[in-house]
């Protein structure tokens, strides 16, 4: 059966002028002027034809979207839960029911003979709506209150509430427009929360104490610069509670007095253009992990009384990237990358000598787990490969020995003898060398028959690391090669690599990943036209950008909640992130240069009359992060003027944000029928 006509966007005068440059946006009418609200019938009405014709088109091929679901679905268990962690006098774990979208949180007492808590049932409060996620979950220190917050919408303003664990009911005190992580008071009479103003920026830390008027909770930080946000957290010791304010490339640390959240804050130091920090706190000496002397980040030690006296204790490395410390009673960690690979290093206090933790395999990703005490003989770790399914250790301290506390289970089975993995570099056109992970089955031919799919993302220092996939399985049985390419703006070789993908030098992340697919054609991988590509977000603009700039290599492109209409949105400082990201794009409102600069890649803007691949676009109504006007009038415009017949589909998730689809099994049918898109559009079976 033929598919209907495409719907076709109507164009209206619309233009506006920066630096003496004008630029015409006839279709700037899908921005809805009453956003967040989004009642604009037109609008609505363009968006439904758009998820109809998807649908339409789908339609011959929803028995590959069942069968693919089918297989994701088998390869998760049911009934999987995780290890259950020790947290003062309690066990905390959460289980999902068969069946279950959502998880089930539970805890037990440590002294033996108490009975299974159940103290949060995310299903039953998921019952009837479209949308649910769980944001905060946090438990008083006395174990007998919870705080937790939940958003229904997905547009991450979430709903605070607190339950009485030992009554079992939740209490009165209710407060909307929440978001990020709640630090509770040492006498569990209080905690202190962030509110979401209406730019989507946290920018107010409150203090609330049970039983009272909300209305009367204490301010205990306004941020006034529109572009940082706050954030909230607590030392290791729990003795701090840590407000952090900053953007993409500056940080302010304020600590407050965890037994007394409206105390007087101590400001570690203040705010430095193009310095972050961040601190931790280990009797009287903070601990602070900090750029100001090198690029990748050192470690610096100050006394609490005078915590702006910084005195180094480890040095910057051009080799060793440091990301994060967590201080500890009786040491301290440091988590870093060295040559792309995630590492774990042991200090004593006040020693910069370290010791590894030795992981099994050449090429993997690993992190501290949830660790929430501060004096422990074992680290809780997260492990994984592209060939080793997620793993649970417990890394002994005195013994330096790792023990296996869990794999993930996958039901249908798994065989990782059946697909091999590579780490491979390949030249971008500058010269610079780019790593490729790879992951494929142990058959594949490299003679550029098969079909290879790339994923990339490439922007705010953010690396994407070999880890495992069940739903990836499903492309490398059909007889895909599956590559992540690890491209400037992400920070995976170290700090400098995400310097070297942002700002005057944004264009290094598209070229790299047109590099790294021709370098990968070239050396047998797949051929023009085999190979399919997907990213989201800054990932999505990224997709945008690759289709403009190289249209003939790629079989098919997914871009989710896609970034493509930078400069309008950089150009509007009424937008909720736009102040703020400015650090990573460019102002294009003050400065000419970074006005030109953003027009020239903007994947809406460079639209043009040329043959583009089949296309999958994917947006959430409800996103905060990217509007859904940007992922529709970039289909619109696509639709308008390109050349060619090759499919484009975009589909509008009417209640859901930049997540997608909240539960487990629906998420994993929006995985379904973007696969499925694939191998329609490759023609594999």
């Amino acid at each position: 059966m033929p598919l209907p006509t495409p719907p076709v966007a109507p164009t209206k005068p619309h233009s506006f002028t920066h630096h003496g440059i004008t630029v015409e946006d006839p279709w700037a009418w899908l921005k809805d002027p009453n956003y967040p609200t989004v009642t604009n019938a037109e609008v609505l009405d363009y968006l439904a034809q758009e998820n109809a014709f998807f649908e339409a088109a789908m339609a011959p091929h929803q028995a590959t979207v069942d069968a693919l679901f089918a297989e994701m679905k088998g390869r998760l268990k049911e009934d999987d839960s995780s290890v259950p962690q020790k947290d003062g006098d309690w066990l905390y774990w959460w289980a999902f029911r068969p069946g279950a979208q959502y998880r089930c949180w539970w805890r037990r007492p440590v002294a033996g003979g108490g009975a299974d808590e159940l103290i949060l049932d995310e299903p039953a409060l998921a019952e009837g709506k479209d949308y649910f996620r769980l944001g905060a979950l946090a438990v008083s220190p006395d174990g007998r209150f919870m705080a937790w917050s939940v958003d229904d919408n997905g547009s991450e303003r979430f709903t605070l509430r607190v339950r009485d664990l030992i009554a079992g009911a939740d209490l009165p005190d209710t407060i909307p427009g929440t978001l990020g992580g709640v630090a509770w008071q040492a006498d569990s009479a209080a905690f202190a929360y962030g509110l979401v103003n209406d730019q989507w920026r946290v920018d107010v830390a409150q203090c609330h104490r049970l039983g009272g008027d909300v209305a009367e909770d204490v301010v205990l930080y306004r941020e006034a610069d529109e572009g940082f946000r706050i954030s909230i957290g607590q030392t290791q010791s729990r003795r701090f509670v840590v407000l952090s304010a900053g953007d993409h490339v500056t940080s302010e640390v304020r600590l407050l007095p965890g037994d007394d959240l409206t105390g007087t804050p101590i400001l570690v130091s203040p705010r430095i253009a193009g310095r972050e920090y961040e601190v931790d706190e280990h009797e009287g000496t903070l601990l602070i992990r900090t750029n100001d002397a090198h690029v990748n980040f050192r470690v610096a030690t100050a006394p609490l009384a005078a915590p702006g006296d910084w005195a180094e204790l480890i040095p910057g490395s051009d080799d060793f990237y440091i990301r994060g410390l967590t201080a500890f009673a009786d040491f301290f960690t440091v988590e870093g990358r060295e040559r792309g690979l995630d590492q774990i290093v042991l200090h004593d206090h006040g020693s910069a000598a370290g010791r590894r933790v030795a992981f099994p395999e050449a090429s993997y990703t690993a992190s501290l787990a949830n660790n929430p005490e501060y004096a422990v003989d074992r680290l809780r770790l997260s492990y994984q490969s592209m060939v080793t399914p997620p793993t649970v250790y417990d890394f002994h301290v005195g013994g330096r020995g790792l023990e296996s506390l869990k794999v993930q289970e996958i039901p249908s089975g798994y065989d990782p003898a059946k697909y091999r993995t590579e780490r491979v570099e390949i030249a971008a056109r500058d010269g610079t060398a780019i790593p490729v992970s790879i992951v494929y089955p142990a058959d594949f031919a490299k003679d550029g028959s098969g079909p290879l799919h790339l994923y990339g993302y490439g922007a705010y220092g953010l690396a994407i690391p070999p880890g495992f996939s069940t739903s990836r399985l499903s492309l490398l049985d059909r007889g895909f090669a599956f590559a992540i390419a690890h491209i400037r703006g992400g920070d995976d070789l170290g700090y400098h690599w995400y310097l070297d993908g942002k700002l005057e030098k944004r264009t290094n992340t598209f070229d790299d990943f047109v590099d790294v697919a021709k370098g990968l054609v070239a050396e047998g991988w797949a051929s023009p036209g085999r190979v399919t590509a997907s990213g989201g977000s800054a990932g999505g603009e990224l997709m945008g950008a690759i289709i403009n700039q190289a249209p003939e290599l790629w079989g098919a492109v997914v871009a989710h909640v896609p970034f493509v209409d930078v400069l309008n949105t950089m150009l509007d400082a009424s937008l909720p992130l736009t102040p703020g990201e400015w650090p990573e794009w460019g102002n294009p409102i003050e400065d000419k240069a970074a006005f030109e600069l953003i027009r020239s890649y903007s994947p809406y803007d460079q639209v043009s009359a040329q043959d583009y691949p089949p296309l999958l676009i994917i947006a959430g109504l409800n996103d905060p992060r990217v509007t859904y006007w940007e992922p529709a009038k970039w289909a619109a415009k696509l639709r308008a003027t390109r050349t060619g017949d090759a499919i484009l589909l975009l589909k509008t998730n009417m209640g859901a944000g930049h997540g997608g689809k909240s539960g487990r099994f629906d998420s994993l049918r929006e995985v379904a029928e973007e696969y499925a898109f694939l191998l329609w559009q490759l023609g594999v079976g």
